[in-house]
């Protein structure tokens, strides 16, 4: 972490970080609330003072009415204990039993191994050896147990495991042995991994390097956020293994004139059914291309998808299946939990993952929101409730998402409000619980979701909140789950408490977001003052010579495909075009969204994913190489099979055989079935005995 903090940016910080805003704004309210308070106190002494005046009688009941008064505020704070200390219900989801269903025929199945194999078995070098020691791996895990042996024989793979089974040292230990048994004639890059986030880059590239540090074998880092210039450097001395995200690949392939890719041998991409979906797909088709033809390729996944089977039918020569999990299990030892929100209950979304985190879960708990802009609300509004939040999502720089992370990981901060950005690949030790704000786009996004915690062999929790709309995907996660699935049910004058709470604080949050905004204006008009400068100082000239980075696509392409794919609000795939115009004008009207909009417009998201991918699934599927994975079919009840006759069997025969007897005519039997015993095979006649001493 500290190397790639190093290599960041040098961008000019933000003046106040945004939990200071957020403690400004607690502090402000406060003292706003002292004050209140104090006025109050200093009221009632002038009336107190006045009422001296008057009648004993009328003093003495003004003297009986205080201490009440107290009782009463006593008592009502006690009662708020009473409500929020109230113990949530659980209840267990009854499952229906679900058909038996073994995978069909893919492609080379190598999905059993040897159950006690261990490293010292795998005929791994020295140095590997030392380095898992030193890492305090004892016993390979399922993934590699299968994986190591088939890679080492220079195989392709196609694999599928379990979330936190340890899917990078399976794939980062055949090619380490590669490189270490062939060493390299010529200083050239030879293995390529891919990754789809930059944390995840960031992740492999420190296991790669921990695996490999009692051998010479150099790595390197091109992911995006981190200083191009280092990253150029350290590819022209042609590093043995280039660990990057595909974005800046290219950007290297087309403006590092020394880079190339036509010596790699092995090709792997990590997660990838998300490096094969639409957003990625432009990209992947490029770096394939640039790729070399002779090459081992892995790909290794979670949750398998079509795409991954049309690149594994294009681009894997004889690959080799391993699936040691289905497609969409979870962790074994992750013990799922479901909210139901009821159908007018929509905007209970927040009172509830407060009410949670406050009283349930208060550390190690990774909070998942389907859009940027509601994970930054729910790290004000949790912050504005004393508790120590983190976010990270694409909006951040990458200072502020790395910064984040470790903060996460070394327990300065207990809970991380994250987009899918960090539901893909990332090890963060000590994640007791995820909660899903809404429920994901597909099973698939719920299966790397809840993948966070309960990793290799470790206990942890997963809390879904899942409304009406969402109810159909429940029912397949309680479907696919083979332990128990439970049902949460908090009390109603606690989600009540906090809602009351989260309204309250709608002033505070409007004034935090206002400092962001000024603080951006502010920095926007620095970065332009120095824009100024330098034109003053260099000469437009001089700036003008800087060679611009090229792409591979134009600007007018890029546009193109970005519009296509963006999910927008108003996506003509749920709405019509007078409601789309409805959705604008209301929009702008209100200006502010109220809880249940602000969580109708969270689904709506994850329903525009899934229309696009239910649209996408339709199409008609390109014809494959390999054959599809297909369930296999229960054999049906044995039929009786009407005897052919003598003439069907006889045209329908075409054994050497067959054709041996048909050339010599029927046999002694069949002729005396015809009553023909008595001729001759040629026509003449002859007798019975003459017939029999000549057989």
């Amino acid at each position: 972490m500290a190397d790639v903090m190093s290599q960041l940016k040098k961008k000019q910080r933000a003046a106040t970080t945004l939990d200071e805003k957020i403690e400004k704004v607690r502090k402000k309210r406060k003292t706003e609330d002292k004050e209140a308070k104090s006025g109050k106190s200093e009221k009632e002494k002038e009336a107190k003072e006045g009422s001296e005046l008057e009648e004993q009688e009328d003093l003495e009941g003004k003297d009986e009415e205080g201490p009440e008064d107290e009782d009463s505020e006593t008592d009502y704070s006690s009662a708020d204990e009473n409500i929020l200390t109230k113990a949530d219900t659980l209840k267990v989801k009854e499952r229906k039993k679900k058909k038996g269903q073994e995978a069909g025929g893919f492609f080379e199945d190598a999905s059993q191994y040897d159950e006690n194999l261990s490293f010292q078995d795998m005929n791994l070098s020295r140095p590997l050896l030392k380095a898992i020691t030193a890492m305090g791996f004892k016993q390979p895990t399922p993934i590699q147990k299968a994986c190591i042996p088939v890679g080492l024989l220079g195989k392709d793979i196609c694999a599928c495991a379990a979330t936190g089974t340890g899917k990078t040292a399976a794939f980062a230990l055949p090619v380490l042995e590669r490189l270490i048994y062939k060493p390299r004639q010529a200083p050239v890059t030879r293995v390529l991994v891919l990754v789809p986030t930059r944390e995840l880059g960031i992740q492999v590239h420190s296991v790669t390097k921990q695996l490999a540090q009692f051998c010479n074998i150099t790595t390197c880092l091109a992911v995006g956020g981190l200083d191009v210039k280092s990253q150029e450097a350290a590819l022209r001395a042609a590093p043995d293994i280039l660990i990057a995200t595909p974005g800046r690949l290219i950007d290297h392939l087309h403006n590092c004139p020394s880079f190339h890719l036509s010596s790699i041998e092995v090709l792997i991409l990590d997660e990838a059914d998300r490096m094969l979906d639409e957003y990625f797909e432009e990209q992947m088709k490029e770096i394939i291309r640039m790729c070399s033809h002779h090459r081992q390729t892995m790909l290794f996944s979670a949750t398998m998808t079509d795409e991954v089977k049309d690149l594994a039918s294009v681009s894997l020569k004889n690959p080799v299946r391993i699936f040691v999990n289905s497609n969409t299990d979870v962790a074994p030892f992750l013990r799922q939990e479901f909210v139901r929100i009821r159908p007018n209950r929509e905007g209970d979304r927040e009172a509830i993952v407060a009410a949670l985190l406050t009283r349930t879960f208060t550390d190690h708990v990774m909070l998942f929101t389907q859009t940027k802009k509601q994970a930054h609300r729910m790290h004000i509004l949790l912050g504005l409730m004393g508790l120590q939040v983190g976010e990270l999502h694409g909006n951040l720089s990458q200072t502020q998402r790395l910064e984040a992370l470790r903060r996460f990981k070394d327990e300065q901060i207990d809970i991380l409000v994250a987009t899918d950005v960090a539901a893909r690949g990332l090890d963060i030790e000590g994640v007791k619980t995820v909660i899903n704000f809404t429920m994901p786009n597909t099973i698939k996004h719920y299966v790397h979701r809840v993948g966070r915690t309960a990793r290799a062999g470790r206990a942890g929790r997963s809390v879904s909140l899942v409304g009406e709309e969402e109810r159909k995907m429940l029912k397949e996660i309680v479907k696919a789950a083979k332990a128990p699935v439970k049902a949460r049910i908090l009390p109603q004058d606690v989600i009540l408490k906090f809602r009351d709470k989260i309204e309250k604080m709608e002033k505070d949050v409007y004034a935090v977001l206002q400092l962001e905004a000024e603080e951006k204006e502010l920095q926007q008009s620095e970065v332009q003052i120095n824009t100024a400068k330098r034109l003053l100082e260099k000469g437009k000239e001089v700036l003008n010579h800087e060679p611009e980075r090229s792409w591979f696509q134009t600007k007018e392409e890029r546009k193109k495909e970005k519009i296509a794919k963006a999910l927008q609000e108003f996506d003509l795939a749920l709405r019509g075009k007078k409601k789309r115009k409805k959705f604008m004008k209301d929009a702008k009207k209100k200006g502010e969204m109220t809880a249940e909009e602000r969580s109708q417009f969270e689904i709506l998201k994850a329903q525009m994913f899934a229309e696009r991918l239910a649209k996408r699934n339709r199409r008609a599927k390109r014809a494959r190489a390999m054959p599809e994975e297909e369930p296999a079919r229960v054999p049906a009840k044995k039929q009786k099979q009407l005897k052919k006759s003598v003439f069907d069997e006889e045209l329908t025969n075409t054994s050497k055989k067959a054709l041996k007897q048909y050339r010599a005519g029927p046999s002694f039997e069949e002729r005396k079935q015809l009553g023909l015993h008595h001729q001759r095979r040629g026509g003449n006649f002859k007798s019975k005995s003459r017939y029999k001493r000549r057989k």
